[in-house]
């Protein structure tokens, strides 16, 4: 064969080995998801100025086109599992398939040849929907043409509508990206009769799969966590109440986005609202977790007022406002006997001094993180100090005085 007739039949044969066969996507059997990366928008906090990164998610039924997109500050797991819950809240249905691109929070792990690994978190999310996970392969757009096509309209009408306008509240944007949203599914097509809206109403809504009675909770898990002697676990600072019984066992918490829940060998013992992100040392309490006597622990409050008075009035003063500033007593178990353990190691004169101080510091309830310093800093002592110096010499500091023989000789 000659190199002429060689290359007309290479020609021929890249010719057949890239035609490519059209298929048609079915009404309500997948939607695509995807970032649309990089985004120019932002968002600009009023109080420090700081500009803000704002992140688009599109999501998209590729039968009628009809599309969802949500902007986010980042693109984190739960962000992500959360925009997946808006996006099937939006279109009032799920699909039984999502197809997704390779990304860390949604795959861990897509080999050549082998076994697909889902992210944990985002199958279960799916199956709360009744939906697979099936990422499109790598480097293979054409497995989500739709998506890849709405994350570019995404990008040239909703980016570019609103790139005059200057967002200092992220309600505000996330309504205006709403607003464009509605107004590009409610527009006619270029090539084809009608809308995405009038087409995914009529022919497709009908077929999605119908929404879970209670939408999926995005929630963190947290292990490992013991029930202190005052009925509580500790979660960023705050406390939750849990059965006595379970006192000094480990447990494992569920968070989501308003409540705490707390588990022991898979079974529920307390659900608590969870406190704002902001608040410190507060305090979830349900009575019935308490328990009618103090025989489960080794302290009561009696017992705890009692160590405080023989230590001196000033420790009985900050142990009973510790008392005070809690809604039951045996919240301020902790706390009291924090103060008073510093008597171990400063004695208990020391440790009185310290707690006169901090008293009158103001301080509505000091605890162990105002009395503590003082100890280790010898404040109490220094105090001491300067309270004996009446200003005149000491025994040590007599000075030097001439007697009376130094003047009889001259």
């Amino acid at each position: 064969m000659g190199y002429d007739r060689f290359c007309k039949r290479y020609r021929e044969f890249t010719v057949r080995k890239s035609v490519v066969s059209r298929v048609g996507p079915q009404a309500a059997a997948i939607m695509e998801v995807d970032w649309a990366v990089p985004s120019t928008m932002a968002s600009s906090s009023p109080a420090s100025g700081e500009v803000s990164k704002v992140y688009l998610f599109v999501a998209c039924l590729p039968f009628s086109r009809m599309s969802w997109v949500e902007p986010t500050l980042d693109m984190k797991q739960d962000t992500w599992l959360r925009c997946h819950v808006h996006a099937f809240g939006y279109f009032g249905g799920a699909a039984p398939c999502i197809v997704p691109d390779n990304l860390k929070t949604g795959v861990k792990r897509h080999p050549r040849e082998g076994e697909v690994v889902i992210n944990d978190a985002y199958r279960e999310m799916a199956a709360h929907y009744g939906a697979a996970v099936m990422p499109a392969r790598v480097r293979r757009p054409r497995d989500k043409p739709s998506v890849e096509n709405e994350v570019w309209q995404a990008a040239t009408e909703v980016i570019a509508a609103l790139r005059e306008t200057v967002f200092t509240d992220f309600g505000a944007l996330k309504e205006a990206v709403r607003k464009k949203v509605d107004e590009h599914n409610s527009r006619p097509f270029s090539k084809r009769e009608g809308t995405r809206r009038q087409v995914f109403e009529e022919q497709e809504r009908p077929l999605l799969r119908p929404l879970p009675a209670v939408p999926y909770e995005v929630c963190e898990w947290v292990y490992g966590r013991k029930v202190q002697r005052n009925c509580h676990v500790s979660y960023k600072r705050n406390f939750y109440s849990v059965t006595h019984l379970a006192v000094g066992r480990t447990v494992d918490l569920r968070v989501t986005e308003s409540t705490v829940e707390v588990f022991l060998g898979g079974e529920r013992l307390a659900t608590h609202p969870l406190f704002p992100a902001y608040a410190r040392n507060r305090y979830s309490t349900h009575e019935a977790d308490l328990p009618d006597g103090g025989s489960y622990s080794d302290w009561d409050a009696g017992r705890i007022r009692r160590w405080a008075e023989r230590v001196g009035p000033s420790c009985a003063g900050v142990v009973e406002r510790i008392f005070q500033s809690v809604e039951f007593e045996e919240q301020g178990f902790n706390a009291a006997l924090a103060v008073l353990r510093l008597s171990h190691k400063y004695s208990a004169p020391r440790l009185e001094r310290a707690c006169e101080m901090a008293l009158a510091t103001g301080r509505r309830s000091p605890r162990y993180r105002d009395v503590e310093p003082i100890l280790r800093s010898n404040q109490d002592r220094l105090a001491d100090a300067r309270a004996g110096d009446d200003g005149g010499p000491g025994e040590d500091e007599a000075g030097y005085v001439r007697g009376a023989d130094f003047y009889g000789e001259v």
